[in-house]
């Protein structure tokens, strides 16, 4: 029985490395090896990164919510508050949202969280 060489799939293997390594710097984009280190790295920022976009994202809504409410004469927490205990349901983008492009409408949320204390 003829044994069964994989240079072919080690040569796939190295192609696709290199290909995710186009346009590194330096070596990074022509060893494999070194190439093989940047991409496992950058595939790990990439990961951290997205999980930090939410983080990011959140803070920004809740920073132009609390601005907004602060315009309006009330603290983020107690508006936060008032909104649940009268039983308005909307997350923090469209709150975020809500406070940038109609602030005639959210004048009416914080008058109705306030009144829900």
């Amino acid at each position: 029985m003829a044994r069964i060489k994989g240079a072919l799939m080690t040569r796939k293997r190295r192609k696709k490395v290199l290909k995710l390594a186009k346009g590194y710097y330096g070596a990074k984009s022509k060893h494999f090896k070194m190439a093989k280190q940047a991409v496992m790295k950058s595939g790990n920022y990439a990961y951290i990164g997205r999980k930090q976009r939410k983080r990011d994202f959140r803070r920004l809504w809740i920073t132009r919510i609390s601005a907004a409410c602060r315009a309006n004469g009330v603290n983020y927490s107690s508006f936060m508050n008032g909104l649940k205990k009268s039983g308005i349901e909307l997350n923090r983008k469209m709150l975020s949202e809500i406070a940038i492009a109609d602030p005639a409408a959210f004048k009416s949320l914080v008058e109705k969280a306030s009144a829900a204390k």
